[in-house]
């Protein structure tokens, strides 16, 4: 089953897709951690993470870029989570150097689709960030849109699209067969 979960930061999602993406494994436990380190806070942070990821019993997969590349890097029958849709987004449009790829998007999709189209049960992580009414410059304005476009196409391919929200859960789609693998 292809599960996407999205919400405000801090809301429970990470925590909570483990949980779904262990519940539906057929053997093989991935984590797709898209997060790149721009600073060596961030090197320990993704160290921490996979240290607590191996308790769970997740092979992780640092896939920053590129995310279609994770295809040749694991069995695509197994389980998966990928965290988070709004990290990939960010590394593939702004890349290290300070500039920004106004193709980022399409890129992404295509990648998305690919991942989507092969691996059949999938727990995609991403983070609401529309809902505030203030304007921001061009490209952050530029950055919500694309993660509007592919939030809205990972929603499209999967099963189940669920909202944290305050720590609560939020079926928005796919609910009776979302209560019966929950």
């Amino acid at each position: 089953m292809r599960i996407f979960i999205s919400g405000g930061c801090k809301n429970g999602k990470s925590t909570y897709a483990q949980r779904l993406a262990k519940q539906q494994s057929g053997g093989s436990l991935y984590y797709i951690a898209t997060m790149a380190a721009v600073d060596h806070e961030d090197a320990q942070r993704i160290a921490d993470h996979q240290k607590e990821r191996e308790v769970w019993g997740f092979t992780t997969i640092e896939q920053p870029r590129r995310i279609e590349d994770v295809l040749a890097k694991c069995n695509p029958g197994g389980s998966f989570l990928m965290d988070s849709l709004t990290a990939l987004l960010a590394n593939e449009m702004f890349g290290g150097n300070g500039d920004f790829d106004d193709n980022a998007c399409d890129r992404v999709a295509a990648g998305l689709s690919k991942i989507l189209a092969q691996i059949p049960r999938i727990v995609i992580v991403s983070d609401y960030i529309y809902s505030e009414a203030a304007l921001y410059d061009p490209l952050t304005e530029a950055y919500r849109r694309s993660l509007a476009t592919l939030d809205r196409l990972a929603a499209r391919h999967c099963d189940v699209v669920l909202e944290a929200a305050y720590t609560q859960i939020i079926v928005h789609r796919g609910g009776e067969v979302f209560h019966a693998i929950s």
